[in-house]
C-alpha cells in the first residue's frame, strides 16, 4: 500500500468560481444577512419589550427567531470572507465545529417547529384550559428540552466525526462544512454516519412532522366548526405563517439530508444549502410578522415612538 497524506485542511468549493460573480454575490449576500439580523433581532426586542406579546406562543417564537440569528450568523460571514478575499481555506477543526453548531441549529428547529405546532393545537382545540396547559414553566421546560436534544444530537454526530480520516480530495462541494458534503470526501468508512443522519433524523425529524400533522389535524376539524368568520381567518393567519415555514424547512433538508445518492448534484446541494442556511432565516420572520396584527401593531408603535424622539431632537 502506497502512504497517502492525512489531510487537515479543506478547501471550500463556495458559490461559483466565476471572478465577474464575486462582488455581486457578495453585495447580495451581504445585504441578505443584514435584513435577517435586523428582522430576527427586531422581532426579540418586540417580544422582550411588549407585554402585549408575552405569551406562549410568542415565546416559542423568539426562540425561533434566536435560531434563525444563530443559523444565518453560522455560515454568512465565513461566505462573505470568502468572496472577497477568495481564501476557501477552512481546517478540520473549525469544519468539525461548524457542523456541530449546523446539526445544533437544524435539530432545534425541527423540535421548535413540533412545539409552536403543540401549543397552536392547545390554544385552539382546547381554548378553556389553554392557560393551564401551556403555563410558562412547561413553556421553559420545553423550550430546555428543545435546546438539549439539539446540543446532544450536534454532540454525537460531531464525535462520529472525529474518526473521519481524509487523505484524497480536499475540495468540500459547499460554502460551508455540511457533513454530507464532508462524508463524500473521507476515505473512512462512512457507514455509521450515514446510519446515524438517518436514525437521528427519523427521531428528531420525522417524529416532530407526525406531531405536527396530527396536531393540524385537529386544528381543521376544529377550525370548520367555528362560525364567526373574523375568529376563523385570524385562525386561519397563524396557522398558516406556521405551515408555511414547516414545509420550506422540511422540504429543504430532506432535499440535502435524505436522498440517496447525492454525489452528483453539487449545483442543486449548494441551491439547498443555500435555501435553509440563508435564505429561511429571512422568511421566517417576514412570514410571521407580516401575516400577524399583533406584530403589526407593535412595529408601527415602536415606529411612532422612533418618529417622534427624532421629531423632539430637532425641533
Amino acid at each position: 500500500m502506497r502512504n497517502q497524506t492525512i489531510l487537515k485542511e479543506f478547501f471550500l468549493s463556495g458559490l461559483s468560481d466565476l471572478p465577474a460573480l464575486q462582488l455581486p454575490l457578495f453585495l447580495f449576500f451581504l445585504f441578505i444577512y443584514l435584513l435577517t439580523f435586523f428582522w430576527n433581532l427586531l422581532v426579540i426586542v418586540l417580544i422582550v419589550t411588549d407585554s402585549r406579546l408575552h405569551v406562549p406562543m410568542y415565546f416559542f417564537l423568539g426562540n425561533l427567531a434566536s435560531l434563525d440569528l444563530c443559523y444565518s450568523t453560522l455560515t454568512v460571514p465565513r461566505m462573505l470572507f470568502d468572496l472577497r478575499t477568495n481564501s476557501r481555506k477552512i481546517t478540520l477543526t473549525a469544519c468539525i465545529t461548524q457542523v456541530f453548531f449546523f446539526f445544533l441549529f437544524a435539530t432545534a428547529e425541527f423540535l421548535l417547529l413540533a412545539v409552536m405546532s403543540y401549543d397552536r393545537y392547545s390554544a385552539i382545540c382546547q381554548p378553556l384550559h389553554y392557560t393551564q396547559i401551556m403555563n410558562w414553566k412547561l413553556c421553559v421546560q420545553l423550550a430546555s428540552i428543545v435546546w438539549w436534544l439539539a446540543c446532544t444530537n450536534g454532540l454525537i454526530h460531531t464525535l462520529c466525526g472525529l474518526h473521519l480520516t481524509f487523505c484524497g480530495s480536499d475540495i468540500i462541494e459547499s460554502f460551508f462544512c455540511d457533513l454530507p458534503q464532508l462524508l463524500q470526501i473521507s476515505c473512512s468508512d462512512v457507514y455509521i454516519n450515514i446510519l446515524l443522519i438517518f436514525v437521528m433524523g427519523g427521531i428528531l425529524a420525522f417524529c416532530p412532522l407526525t406531531l405536527i400533522i396530527l396536531s393540524y389535524v385537529s386544528i381543521f376539524r376544529t377550525i370548520l366548526k367555528i362560525k364567526v368568520k373574523g375568529n376563523m381567518s385570524k385562525v386561519f393567519s397563524t396557522c398558516t405563517s406556521h405551515l408555511t415555514v414547516v414545509f420550506i424547512f422540511y422540504c429543504s433538508s430532506i432535499f440535502n439530508y435524505f436522498r440517496p445518492n447525492p454525489n452528483q448534484h453539487f449545483a442543486h446541494d449548494k441551491v439547498a444549502s443555500v435555501f435553509y442556511a440563508v435564505i429561511l432565516p429571512l422568511l421566517n420572520p417576514l412570514i410571521y410578522s407580516l401575516r400577524n396584527q399583533d406584530f403589526r401593531t407593535s412595529f408601527h408603535k415602536v415606529f411612532r415612538k422612533i418618529a417622534s424622539t427624532i421629531n423632539r431632537e430637532f425641533i
